[in-house]
């Protein structure tokens, strides 16, 4: 059987709660990812900010505006007040096929990979690609 452990991203870029949303956009566009978990000052998983909660939270409130509007806003708002609460976590023991099937039932990209509320790993969609894909 394949688990989680087996394929997941061990290395998670973070988020804390008061950042502002430029840190995270910079984040994802710099290092090409769509997810970034949340952790609070123990450490502990709090939240999710994924681009869906960028658009979402800071974006569609300037459409219309410009780049400086945009980059303005991003530097206003903090994660805390975008991010998803609600965090689909396995454990690294899980198999993929219980992971695959949470993501399906919940129609979102990754799910956060924890051990007693501590980050491990994330599992995303491009984790699975990866695994079947093989070596490039």
């Amino acid at each position: 059987m394949v688990y989680v452990r087996d394929i997941m991203t061990r290395d998670v870029a973070t988020l804390e709660l008061n950042d502002k949303l430029q840190i995270a956009d910079d984040v994802m566009k710099l290092g090409r990812i769509r997810h970034l978990p949340v952790l609070d000052e123990k450490r502990e998983i709090v939240g999710i900010v994924s681009q869906r909660d960028l658009f979402r939270g800071a974006l569609a409130r300037c459409i219309g505006y410009g780049e400086y509007a945009q980059q303005k806003l991003l530097n206003q708002l903090t994660v805390k007040e975008v991010m998803s609460k609600n965090v689909a976590t396995v454990n690294p023991y899980t198999s993929l096929q219980q992971a695959a099937r949470l993501m399906l039932e919940r129609k979102i990209g990754c799910v956060v990979v924890a051990e007693e509320s501590r980050l491990v790993g994330i599992l995303t969609e491009s984790d699975f690609v990866k695994m079947y894909a093989g070596p490039l």
